[in-house]
């Protein structure tokens, strides 16, 4: 497939195309629920139990369609790890993590097949999108890792070596605790209202929680976050890390438009098009958070200023 080696750039590039399929099939899966398709296709592997390719039906065809982009996914994930094995110069650390996101692809698939034969269960819709998260998170990585020259450097929150500044480290850190406790919550959220991804409302269950209790939780949630964001900008700014900067402040852009559209569809009933933007955002936002995260673990010590 590929013929000799592949340069770092272009390995990039293989990783970013992993990336942003990953993020389209997160969209696609929303697009499943709010159309109310989840059970469109009643059945796993095959779409119904007599026939593979779904019918001429709306919901079906929104199922199945889905089902089909993970095709996609998968060839981007292969490419990747491929890529990872061709790279020139060769890198263990960047075929370790390659690998990391065909188990995840392998693990959605069979939790995919669990969520369908359980009839939408919430918890399992939720482990569905946490998972999808959880791949965002190993392709973002990858990639930031594949932008550097050096092998393996630090690994992201499992250890920094003592020359990093401590204090945007406890702050990246801090970030991306609460960034994952967001998207819990978020997922809390949705599990408890309305568009539980079936057209018939009654067959999937939903969580025992009032959407308004869980809703504060989760803006309470976004708030410190935000926090988190401002206190990196300012720390990188008196570092003189304005790319770091940068990146934070995105951040923040991403995170205000996403509790602007938050605020916006709870006030006006959760209609899906609102959602669908939500869950969108949640993904872009999700990933420029561990990007912001992993550039600010590896801010040196030398640079650390006194605050």
């Amino acid at each position: 497939m590929f013929r000799g080696a592949i340069s770092p750039e272009r390995y990039v590039q293989l990783a970013r195309g992993a990336l942003w399929s990953l993020t389209v099939i997160v969209i696609t899966g929303a697009a499943v629920r709010l159309t109310g398709s989840g059970l469109g296709c009643s059945d796993w592997p095959t779409c119904e139990e007599d026939q593979f390719v779904a019918s001429l039906e709306h919901h079906a065809l929104i199922e199945f369609g889905n089902r089909l982009f993970t095709g996609v996914v998968t060839i981007a994930v292969v490419l990747a790890v491929l890529g990872s094995i061709r790279r020139g110069p060769k890198r263990r650390d960047l075929i370790w993590w390659s690998w990391g996101l065909v188990a995840g692809v392998v693990a959605q698939i069979l939790l995919g097949a669990v969520l369908v034969l359980t009839h939408l269960d919430p918890r399992f819709t939720m482990g569905h999108f946490i998972l999808s998260m959880v791949l965002l998170w190993n392709a973002a990585v990858l990639i930031e890792k594949a932008k550097t020259d050096i092998a393996d450097p630090a690994p992201l929150w499992m250890g920094a070596p003592s020359d990093h500044d401590r204090p945007i480290r406890n702050a990246s850190r801090t970030l991306f605790v609460f960034g994952s406790i967001l998207l819990v919550t978020g997922t809390i959220v949705t599990g408890s209202g309305p568009h539980s991804g079936s057209d018939d409302e009654l067959v999937a269950d939903r969580l025992p929680f009032l959407v308004r209790d869980v809703t504060r939780i989760h803006s309470i949630t976004a708030f410190t976050v935000l926090a988190v964001v401002l206190v990196i900008i300012r720390r990188a700014h008196r570092a003189e890390k304005f790319a770091l900067r940068e990146q934070a402040m995105r951040l923040m852009t991403l995170l205000v438009a996403q509790g602007a559209v938050g605020y916006w569809q709870y006030f006006t009933g959760v209609p899906v098009q609102l959602v669908a933007v939500h869950i969108t955002l949640a993904s872009i936002t999700w990933i420029q958070l561990v990007r912001v995260a992993w550039q600010a673990e590896q801010v040196p010590a030398r640079d650390r200023v006194l605050v």
